[in-house]
């Protein structure tokens, strides 16, 4: 099966504002494992982008004035995510900006949910752990998942992190396949222990060390009345 993890930065929250993206960022999955294969794209998204969003994600507005519009990159950015399950974290805010990019273009492919379908990981999250703060970073601290780099919001990064939670807190694996059948592979995330691992060793506790033990357990005895190491 094959997914793509994808976050976007916005210029703000509202597409019916006349509001756009600015960044994509795409890592895919396949079969529950890191491919390596990405889709990163800055946008001019031909307006200002609100110094709020500025303060969230740190793009400004000089530095996207010489990147690609939309319609110049949307035919690309289609191929690479067409066919895949898209996992995004509150994707109705992500799905909504771009089918409202895709609805702007003179030849319109219509609607991202045509060509992909879509898991929300907000939602699985708050299914899994209800009450429960589900931010991104929320459940990063709650996996183990380091964000240390995370100062600002940037879609790769952030599609690079919600793989490893997601993957995680559905009890899979994150494995980096580097290349072609003998290449090394790099662990990311989670992996199971293989099937065939040689049984622990067990360590049993000496006759002298079970003597010390139940000698302890009598002076508690006498201190306290009782031991409960000793309840039945």
């Amino acid at each position: 099966m094959r997914q793509v993890v994808l976050d976007t930065e916005t210029t703000g929250l509202e597409p019916s504002q006349g509001h756009r993206i600015i960044e994509i960022g795409c890592v895919e999955v396949i079969d529950r494992k890191l491919t390596g294969n990405h889709y990163h794209q800055y946008i001019n998204p031909q307006r200002e982008v609100e110094s709020s969003a500025i303060e969230v994600h740190g793009i400004t507005n000089e530095f996207l004035a010489d990147k690609p519009i939309f319609k110049d990159i949307a035919a690309e950015f289609l191929a690479f995510i067409n066919g895949a399950e898209l996992v995004i974290h509150n994707a109705a805010f992500d799905i909504g900006f771009i089918n409202h990019e895709f609805l702007m273009l003179q030849d319109s492919p219509g609607k991202v949910e045509q060509y992909c379908g879509v898991l929300d990981t907000l939602a699985l999250a708050r299914k899994k752990h209800p009450g429960q703060r589900n931010s991104l970073d929320a459940l990063c601290k709650r996996y183990g998942i380091d964000n240390s780099m995370r100062d600002l919001h940037g879609a790769l990064l952030d599609s690079e992190i919600l793989a490893d939670v997601y993957l995680i807190m559905t009890g899979g694996q994150t494995m980096l396949s580097l290349g072609g059948d003998n290449a090394s592979e790099e662990i990311t995330g989670v992996q199971r222990l293989p099937s065939d691992r040689p049984s622990l060793q067990i360590l049993r506790a000496s006759a002298q060390e079970l003597a010390d033990h139940e000698s302890r357990l009598d002076a508690i005895e006498k201190q306290s009345g009782s031991a409960i190491w000793r309840a039945q």
